[in-house]
């Protein structure tokens, strides 16, 4: 029976490092330590990816020592938010997992949960909560006892220059979807259009948060989302929206971190 692990109540860490080959150092670290942790406590790992940069700064740990020393048979993908193409077209965050990280390690394919392609946005976002409503009715995920959403044991997250996290974008109705785990979006900011995503209610479900942000372009959008910088007249950037119900963890390079 899936149960969740004790969690610490909704701290935050933001950790700094000379580059983005530290980054991924320390995330492999981080990542593998976690794996350790919640297979020890419940028999699974359950991981949300993101797309985009993330899977290259996770190459560590798809090397030694990394590699050998995870229980990948027992770990769970699923993804935060998916591009609704085709599995095999470029813009798939599945394709880029595929050929980097799960091309390296033995994550069985069952355990691997990626979209249904052939539906429309609508029907892709029906379909993958439905899946994750079987899997909360079948114990494999725990429900959240805070909010009542699948828990998920650790949620990998990026952020764009904008303050968007998954495809939550600032100027989208989806960012405020309270009831749904997994909603979509046609009309994206960001190609291609046609997206799924999950909603701030299940991510914030989550036991650990890595937020790894890299990259000079990225500077100003931390210190407004770390240093609340934004004017009382502004919208709030979708990323401060981000709290796990153990710990978030900010991983950023001397770059992303030059402005705080």
């Amino acid at each position: 029976m899936a149960s969740a692990a004790p969690a610490k109540t909704n701290t935050k860490k933001i950790l700094k490092f000379d580059s983005e080959d530290d980054v991924a150092i320390a995330l492999a670290e981080y990542t593998a330590d976690l794996s350790e942790k919640f297979i020890k406590h419940k028999g699974s790992f359950s991981v949300v990816l993101s797309g985009g940069t993330l899977i290259e700064t996770l190459r560590k740990l798809v090397e030694l020592p990394y590699r050998d020393s995870v229980d990948w048979s027992k770990w769970l993908i699923f993804w935060v938010d998916e591009r609704v193409v085709p599995l095999d077209h470029d813009d798939s965050n599945y394709k880029l997992a595929k050929l980097g990280f799960f091309s390296k390690v033995p994550i069985p394919s069952s355990n691997i949960y990626a979209i249904n392609d052939k539906k429309s946005p609508e029907g892709a976002a029906d379909d993958y909560e439905e899946r994750l409503s079987h899997l909360v009715e079948s114990k494999i995920l725990p429900i959240s006892d805070a909010s009542g959403f699948p828990k998920f044991d650790l949620m990998l997250l990026g952020m764009g220059p904008d303050g968007h996290v998954a495809s939550l974008f600032p100027t989208r109705h989806q960012r405020y979807e309270k009831k749904r785990c997994v909603t979509f979006i046609t009309d994206s900011p960001k190609p291609p259009p046609p997206r799924i995503t999950f909603t701030f209610p299940v991510i914030n479900s989550a036991s650990e948060i890595a937020m790894v942000v890299t990259g000079a372009e990225l500077a100003n959008t931390v210190k407004i989302a770390l240093g609340n910088s934004h004017t009382p007249d502004s919208t709030p950037l979708p990323v401060t929206e981000v709290s796990a119900e153990g710990e978030l963890t900010w991983f950023l390079d001397q770059h992303a971190a030059s402005k705080l």
